[in-house]
């Protein structure tokens, strides 16, 4: 079987949560022995996954170009995935036209308009409130889960909005987490590094990510001063791929603060701390840096926003704490007491152990795939808003793209 992944980025597993996710994706595809292909309107980063170790076809294609219908025409796909709504608005179109009896998948990483809505409230100094969902960004990107067959959900927490707030149908989205291994994790706690061995904390995430940015602002003028007060020597590495000149500025080794940028080797500087610190103030899904914390037996100190839909009714691997000074003491505390850190490290295996097993998981997934593929006649039969948002999709989106086509055209010559 074939199945066609479109993105506007290639994975990078090494940079963000989302390249990690998109990994396991692909590499479950491959297990089922279905014929990838990652097509993809981004040039090839030196960081991308070298997708051809997998016997993963890469294809370059550029949007708002009839050349797209060719190549998914000869390809055929039976399974179209979308990586972000985003992509879905540029290219459903062209698939429903093509090969209209594909399945098509969006994996939506996190809903973008929780965040954006988070992040608007925070930056009013505003309470965030249900009614501030309800925006340009939400109308796009349920629209987006309406049209399509079936979209992946990374967090209860959002599984629960989409049906409760905006009333989606529960046959077109599916809960799909991070999952971790634990063959893997036994033999990683075989070698984590002892509490001795391990000293000051750490912070890490994408810069090109929001929230991350504003984690590290956060950190900087709020809650390290309110540590070093009371740990003098302490120091905070901040990691993190693609860090702008602004980022690159804040580090200020006198202060104990240190900007480090890209992390080669995550495992190496997560086990070198004793605490990781995420204070995320806005965002959505779930956050791979803490899943990495857990793996990697570093226990945490994060916000409500980090650590939702994270770990259940288990105790979190450290503290969840919204207020600065709040935050700044439980952070002292993990780093000065080794009877409450090893604690907190056995809860992140808990925690691994309930939520994010690869087999409970995995066997839901691909039998929901297979139901819907089975009978989809029926499916979209009964998914009538997305068959009415696909009429009008049709007629805005496809239109647009053919003038933008015929515009280059004549811009060419």
């Amino acid at each position: 079987m074939n199945i066609l992944v479109i993105a506007a980025l290639w994975p990078e597993p090494t940079s963000s949560a989302a390249g990690r996710r998109m990994m396991d994706l692909l590499k479950l595809f491959c297990e089922q022995g279905w014929h990838v292909t990652y097509a993809c309107t981004a040039s090839e980063s030196e960081n991308a996954y070298p997708l051809g170790t997998l016997g993963i076809k890469k294809k370059s294609i550029a949007i708002n170009n009839s050349s797209f219908d060719i190549f998914i025409s000869k390809l055929s796909p039976e399974i179209v995935m979308y990586d972000r709504f985003m992509v879905e608005e540029q290219f459903s179109w062209r698939v429903d036209k093509c090969c209209p009896t594909a399945m098509t998948i969006l994996e939506t990483s996190d809903l973008h308009c929780l965040r954006y809505a988070r992040e608007a409230a925070l930056k009013k100094g505003a309470e965030f409130m249900v009614a501030d969902l309800m925006s340009e960004q939400a109308y796009r990107e349920i629209a987006s889960i309406q049209r399509t067959d079936l979209s992946l959900i990374i967090s209860t927490a959002e599984m629960e909005l989409l049906r409760a707030v905006f009333k989606v149908d529960a046959a077109l989205i599916h809960y799909f987490p991070f999952m971790s291994d634990p063959d893997n994790n036994k033999a990683l706690m075989n070698t984590w590094r002892s509490f001795e061995e391990r000293n000051g904390f750490m912070c890490i995430g994408n810069f090109k990510h929001a929230p991350n940015w504003d984690s590290v602002q956060y950190l900087k003028k709020t809650i390290w001063p309110l540590i070093r007060e009371k740990l003098p020597q302490a120091e905070l590495a901040i990691y993190g791929a693609y860090p702008p000149s602004k980022a690159m500025q804040l580090h200020k080794p006198k202060e104990g603060f240190f900007v480090q940028g890209r992390a080669d080797n995550v495992q190496e500087v997560m086990e070198k701390a004793r605490v990781c610190l995420a204070p995320i103030r806005f965002g959505a899904g779930l956050k791979g840096k803490l899943l990495e914390a857990m793996e990697y037996g570093t226990p945490s100190v994060t916000s409500a926003i980090g650590a939702e839909a994270m770990h259940a009714e288990l105790p979190w691997n450290g503290s969840v704490c919204d207020d600065p000074e709040e935050f700044a003491n439980a952070a002292i505390e993990l780093h000065e007491n080794k009877a409450q850190w090893l604690d907190c490290q056995q809860r992140g295996s808990d925690i691994l152990q309930q939520c994010f097993l690869p087999k409970t998981v995995l066997p839901p997934l691909l039998e929901k795939i297979d139901d819907i593929r089975n009978d989809l006649a029926l499916h979209r039969q009964q998914n009538f808003q997305g068959g009415m948002l696909k009429h009008h999709l049709m007629r805005g989106t496809k239109y647009m793209s053919l003038w933008i086509e015929e515009k280059n055209k004549v811009s060419d010559k």
